[in-house]
């Protein structure tokens, strides 16, 4: 998929997305996209509890895999 078919897959998702909207995209749990944060393999940002993953990094990421 492109960069594009990515964004408009993903349009009614926010900017930064939950650790479980990731799971739901990615079709895994939200442990192994815990897993992913922790290994520096998906991009994240601490907000208080939360990890958040832009949704740039995240089509970024679908791109080079």
């Amino acid at each position: 998929m492109t960069k594009k078919e990515h964004e408009k897959e993903l349009r009614r998702y926010p900017a930064a997305l939950t650790a479980a909207e990731v799971a739901e995209i990615l079709r895994v749990s939200t442990k192994t996209v815990y897993k992913l944060i922790k290994e520096k393999s998906l991009p994240a940002v601490k907000v208080g509890r939360e990890n958040r993953i832009a949704k740039s990094q995240l089509i970024d990421n679908l791109r080079q895999r």
